[in-house]
Protein backbone atom coordinates (compact mmCIF):
# COMPACT_ATOMS: atom_id res chain seq x y z
CA UNK A 1 0.00 0.00 0.00
CA UNK A 2 1.49 3.15 -0.85
CA UNK A 3 1.65 5.73 1.81
CA UNK A 4 -0.62 9.05 1.97
CA UNK A 5 1.22 12.29 0.81
CA UNK A 6 1.23 15.66 3.21
CA UNK A 7 -1.04 17.56 1.44
CA UNK A 8 0.73 21.11 -0.03
CA UNK A 9 -1.16 22.42 3.16
CA UNK A 10 0.68 20.62 5.63
CA UNK A 11 3.92 21.42 3.62
CA UNK A 12 2.81 25.05 3.93
CA UNK A 13 2.17 25.35 7.32
CA UNK A 14 5.49 24.06 8.59
CA UNK A 15 7.31 25.92 5.94
CA UNK A 16 5.49 29.01 7.44
CA UNK A 17 5.87 27.84 11.11
CA UNK A 18 9.75 28.10 10.37
CA UNK A 19 9.51 31.60 8.82
CA UNK A 20 7.26 32.63 11.49
CA UNK A 21 9.98 31.80 14.17
CA UNK A 22 12.94 33.58 12.15
CA UNK A 23 12.06 37.25 12.85
CA UNK A 24 12.22 36.54 16.31
CA UNK A 25 15.68 35.19 16.25
CA UNK A 26 16.58 38.44 13.90
CA UNK A 27 15.70 40.46 16.55
CA UNK A 28 17.36 38.56 19.07
CA UNK A 29 20.22 38.64 17.12
CA UNK A 30 20.00 42.05 15.91
CA UNK A 31 19.80 43.49 19.67
CA UNK A 32 23.11 41.70 20.90
CA UNK A 33 24.96 43.05 17.86
CA UNK A 34 23.37 46.37 19.18
CA UNK A 35 24.40 46.08 22.56
CA UNK A 36 28.10 44.66 21.16
CA UNK A 37 28.24 47.90 18.92
CA UNK A 38 27.17 49.98 21.87
CA UNK A 39 30.14 48.40 24.09
CA UNK A 40 32.54 48.74 21.46
CA UNK A 41 31.89 52.59 21.15
CA UNK A 42 32.57 52.89 24.47
CA UNK A 43 35.74 51.34 24.85
CA UNK A 44 37.67 53.71 22.67
CA UNK A 45 37.22 56.47 24.83
CA UNK A 46 38.15 54.71 27.91
CA UNK A 47 41.14 53.40 26.52
CA UNK A 48 41.92 57.10 25.34
CA UNK A 49 41.65 58.43 28.79
CA UNK A 50 43.39 55.51 30.44
CA UNK A 51 46.34 56.24 27.49
CA UNK A 52 46.21 60.05 27.79
CA UNK A 53 46.65 59.04 32.37
CA UNK A 54 49.83 56.63 31.41
CA UNK A 55 51.39 59.46 28.73
CA UNK A 56 51.17 62.33 31.27
CA UNK A 57 52.44 59.69 34.70
CA UNK A 58 55.43 59.03 31.75
CA UNK A 59 55.91 62.63 31.42
CA UNK A 60 56.36 63.62 35.06
CA UNK A 61 58.35 61.09 35.60
CA UNK A 62 60.53 61.72 32.82
CA UNK A 63 60.59 65.83 34.15
CA UNK A 64 61.72 64.77 37.51
CA UNK A 65 64.56 62.85 35.97
CA UNK A 66 65.58 65.57 33.73
CA UNK A 67 65.36 67.89 37.23
CA UNK A 68 67.44 65.42 38.85
CA UNK A 69 70.31 65.37 36.17
CA UNK A 70 70.26 68.90 35.83
CA UNK A 71 70.46 69.41 39.95
CA UNK A 72 73.22 66.41 39.68
CA UNK A 73 75.53 68.32 36.85
CA UNK A 74 74.75 71.49 38.58
CA UNK A 75 76.17 69.89 42.08
CA UNK A 76 79.12 68.52 40.10
CA UNK A 77 80.18 71.90 38.75
CA UNK A 78 79.84 73.82 41.67
CA UNK A 79 82.29 70.93 43.40
CA UNK A 80 84.00 70.84 41.22
CA UNK A 81 85.04 74.40 40.62
CA UNK A 82 85.15 74.40 44.87
CA UNK A 83 87.66 71.78 44.43
CA UNK A 84 89.90 74.48 41.69
CA UNK A 85 89.33 77.23 43.65
CA UNK A 86 90.07 76.28 46.58
CA UNK A 87 92.55 73.09 46.41
CA UNK A 88 95.42 75.08 48.15
CA UNK A 89 93.97 75.98 51.10
CA UNK A 90 96.30 73.50 52.91
CA UNK A 91 99.37 74.47 51.57
CA UNK A 92 98.57 78.30 52.02
CA UNK A 93 97.35 77.74 55.97
CA UNK A 94 101.13 76.68 56.19
CA UNK A 95 102.64 79.35 53.63
CA UNK A 96 100.90 82.16 55.92
CA UNK A 97 102.50 80.84 59.00
CA UNK A 98 105.92 81.52 57.08
CA UNK A 99 104.99 84.83 56.09
CA UNK A 100 103.85 85.48 60.16
CA UNK A 101 107.75 84.15 61.12
CA UNK A 102 109.31 86.59 58.10
CA UNK A 103 107.62 89.59 59.84
CA UNK A 104 108.54 88.89 62.81
CA UNK A 105 112.16 88.41 61.83
CA UNK A 106 111.88 92.28 60.61
CA UNK A 107 109.59 93.55 63.47
CA UNK A 108 112.38 92.17 66.14
CA UNK A 109 115.17 94.16 64.40
CA UNK A 110 115.60 97.55 65.89
CA UNK A 111 116.03 100.15 63.37
CA UNK A 112 118.85 102.12 65.14
CA UNK A 113 120.77 98.99 64.61
CA UNK A 114 119.89 98.03 61.05
CA UNK A 115 121.22 102.31 60.48
CA UNK A 116 124.68 100.98 62.09
CA UNK A 117 124.85 97.70 60.96
CA UNK A 118 125.37 97.27 56.63
CA UNK A 119 125.32 93.16 57.21
CA UNK A 120 122.62 93.39 59.22
CA UNK A 121 120.70 95.95 56.85
CA UNK A 122 121.65 93.47 54.00
CA UNK A 123 119.86 90.61 55.40
CA UNK A 124 116.75 92.61 56.79
CA UNK A 125 116.24 94.31 53.09
CA UNK A 126 116.62 90.26 51.67
CA UNK A 127 114.15 89.07 54.08
CA UNK A 128 111.77 91.88 52.99
CA UNK A 129 112.04 91.25 49.63
CA UNK A 130 111.21 87.60 50.24
CA UNK A 131 108.21 88.85 52.21
CA UNK A 132 107.26 90.83 49.22
CA UNK A 133 107.48 88.22 47.13
CA UNK A 134 105.62 85.94 49.06
CA UNK A 135 102.74 88.38 49.53
CA UNK A 136 102.86 88.61 45.74
CA UNK A 137 102.41 84.66 45.61
CA UNK A 138 99.59 84.99 47.62
CA UNK A 139 97.84 87.86 45.74
CA UNK A 140 97.99 85.59 41.96
CA UNK A 141 96.69 82.81 44.18
CA UNK A 142 93.47 84.55 45.46
CA UNK A 143 95.38 84.95 48.77
CA UNK A 144 94.63 88.32 50.52
CA UNK A 145 95.61 89.45 53.89
CA UNK A 146 93.72 91.01 56.26
CA UNK A 147 95.01 93.83 58.63
CA UNK A 148 91.88 95.58 60.52
CA UNK A 149 93.07 98.95 62.60
CA UNK A 150 90.05 101.42 63.47
CA UNK A 151 87.41 99.35 61.53
CA UNK A 152 84.49 97.54 63.52
CA UNK A 153 84.72 94.53 64.17
CA UNK A 154 83.92 91.74 61.79
CA UNK A 155 82.69 88.50 62.88
CA UNK A 156 83.30 87.06 59.78
CA UNK A 157 86.75 88.01 58.93
CA UNK A 158 87.95 88.68 63.15
CA UNK A 159 88.74 86.97 66.67
CA UNK A 160 89.11 89.40 68.96
CA UNK A 161 91.28 88.57 71.46
CA UNK A 162 90.66 91.12 74.07
CA UNK A 163 88.74 94.17 75.12
CA UNK A 164 90.44 97.48 75.65
CA UNK A 165 88.61 100.37 77.78
CA UNK A 166 89.05 103.70 77.46
CA UNK A 167 90.54 103.93 74.36
CA UNK A 168 88.34 106.66 73.07
CA UNK A 169 87.31 104.70 70.13
CA UNK A 170 83.37 103.81 69.57
CA UNK A 171 82.50 100.28 71.19
CA UNK A 172 83.53 97.40 69.08
CA UNK A 173 86.45 99.10 66.84
CA UNK A 174 89.19 97.32 66.52
CA UNK A 175 91.94 99.46 68.25
CA UNK A 176 95.04 96.56 67.70
CA UNK A 177 96.02 93.67 65.31
CA UNK A 178 97.89 90.87 67.25
CA UNK A 179 98.14 88.57 63.86
CA UNK A 180 97.39 89.45 60.34
CA UNK A 181 94.15 87.06 58.81
CA UNK A 182 94.14 85.59 55.44
CA UNK A 183 91.00 85.28 52.89
CA UNK A 184 91.37 83.03 50.10
CA UNK A 185 89.26 84.04 47.27
CA UNK A 186 86.38 84.94 48.98
CA UNK A 187 86.69 82.27 52.03
CA UNK A 188 88.18 82.49 55.55
CA UNK A 189 91.58 80.96 55.53
CA UNK A 190 92.61 82.44 59.02
CA UNK A 191 90.63 85.21 61.00
CA UNK A 192 92.78 88.58 62.03
CA UNK A 193 93.38 88.20 65.68
CA UNK A 194 92.55 91.89 67.27
CA UNK A 195 91.77 93.76 70.38
CA UNK A 196 88.46 95.77 70.54
CA UNK A 197 87.59 99.02 71.97
CA UNK A 198 84.89 98.41 74.80
CA UNK A 199 82.61 100.86 75.45
CA UNK A 200 80.73 101.52 79.16
CA UNK A 201 77.81 99.17 78.06
CA UNK A 202 80.07 96.20 79.68
CA UNK A 203 79.75 93.05 78.41
CA UNK A 204 77.70 93.88 75.32
CA UNK A 205 80.60 94.33 73.10
CA UNK A 206 82.02 91.56 70.76
CA UNK A 207 83.34 88.54 73.02
CA UNK A 208 86.42 86.65 72.44
CA UNK A 209 84.93 84.91 69.02
CA UNK A 210 86.39 82.27 66.46
CA UNK A 211 84.49 81.83 62.76
CA UNK A 212 84.64 78.84 60.92
CA UNK A 213 88.07 78.90 58.69
CA UNK A 214 88.80 76.72 55.26
CA UNK A 215 89.83 73.46 55.93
Amino acid sequence: MTEPRQSPADETGESSSSDAAAPEGAMIGESGLTGQAEAGAEDPAARVAALESELAEHKDRLLRALAETENVRRRGERERDDASRYAIAGFAKDLVNVADNLRRALESVDAAARAGNDKLNTLCEGVELTERELLAAFGRHGIEKIEPVDVPFDYERHEAIVELPNTGKPQGTVVQLFQAGYLLRDRLLRPARVAVAKGSEGPGGPAAHKVDTVV
